[in-house]
């Protein structure tokens, strides 16, 4: 997302990244950019660092062919240093934080389902903001609680924005008893309380659109899908293949680790149900979402797992595991 600032810029950057995030390609960020008039180099794979040339942008009407809020914002950032209108239209509609917060600093965009619309030339305002929790480092929680009948969560300030909020239909539909309180609106975001109750967990299948709703929360439900009753069938997960890590291939690796069956295709996986895990050896692979994912498959596993690179869990949520086990205690 921040490339799209830079490319506007009147001065030379170099973007960086660790192990896992210099795996990631980033044609489908140099292709639009570059087609308004950045340059942009990149090493080979079009992987980072990436070497961004700031220079005077043009405004362009973009086709995504992948469904990307990460692509879409940046082009929409990029768009604000452009000559003109950038447009933006989506295969499927993703979140939509980036066209919140710009209209929140003052900008005018226009949005109609699956297309954005930015003016190039607009000055932003400065604003005191608070910003929600993350629903996607909920979802950790959240399927710990429906692991266990029984279980009672409460989780306090948390995001509600509809693009998101998707996973709470999901777990309703699992099993889990889901009750939203004190909803409240902040810079165009819903923010809210949620309570959820542990029960008989079913089974279901995330396809199309659901499958970009929920695309950073596949991973931790993939990996309580051996304990539900029914399994879990994820399809249209192509995206998951250039993340931090082949997050189809990971989760599919560990899952059998711990004596799970697992069909893994080539856009997604089958997980069939009412299977028992044992403990075993986890690999992260460098990836925060596949290390908190497996340390919630281990708590009702048999006996001891072993997370190796648990410390990527850091990336997103630092304090993850201290919270964790804040929360078993109780």
């Amino acid at each position: 997302m921040l490339s799209g600032i830079l490319a506007g810029q009147d001065f030379s950057s170099e973007m960086v990244g660790d192990q896992s995030l210099s795996r990631r390609p980033m044609a489908r960020i140099i292709k639009p950019l570059t087609s308004m008039g950045a340059r942009i180099s990149a090493a080979e794979g079009d992987r980072p660092p990436l070497r961004i040339m700031g220079r005077k942008l043009k405004a362009i009407q973009y086709d995504m062919p992948v469904a990307s809020a990460q692509v879409k914002t940046c082009i929409l950032f990029a768009g604000l240093f452009a000559e003109g209108e950038t447009g933006v239209r989506e295969p499927i509609r993703t979140r939509d934080h980036g066209e919140m917060a710009l209209a929140a600093f003052g900008a005018k965009i226009q949005r109609d389902g699956r297309n954005a619309r930015i003016q190039g030339g607009q000055r932003l305002k400065a604003i005191e903001a608070t910003v929600p929790g993350d629903i996607s480092s909920a979802a950790f929680f959240l399927c710990a609680a429906a692991l266990f009948p029984g279980s009672r969560l409460t989780i306090t300030g948390l995001l509600m924005n509809p693009t998101r909020a998707r996973l709470l239909d999901i777990m309703t539909l699992l099993g889990a008893r889901i009750s939203v309180q004190e909803v409240e609106e902040h810079h165009g975001e819903l923010v809210g309380t949620i309570s959820v109750e542990g029960g008989d967990t079913r089974g279901l299948t995330i396809a199309g659109s659901d499958t970009a709703a929920l695309i950073d929360e596949i991973p931790v439900l993939a990996a309580i899908a051996p304990y539900t009753k029914n399994g879990i069938e994820i399809r249209d997960a192509q995206e998951l293949r250039v993340k931090e890590s082949d997050r189809i291939a990971t989760v599919a690796a560990n899952l059998r680790a711990m004596g799970a069956s697992v069909e893994e295709r080539e856009d997604g996986l089958r997980v069939p149900g009412g299977q028992s895990l044992h403990g075993a050896e986890i690999h992260s692979h460098g990836d925060h979402r596949i290390a908190m994912a497996f340390a919630i498959a281990a708590l009702r596993a048999k006996g001891e797992s072993k997370i190796v690179g648990a410390d990527a869990a850091a990336v997103s949520y630092p304090a993850f595991f201290s919270t964790l086990e804040t929360v078993v205690q109780r």
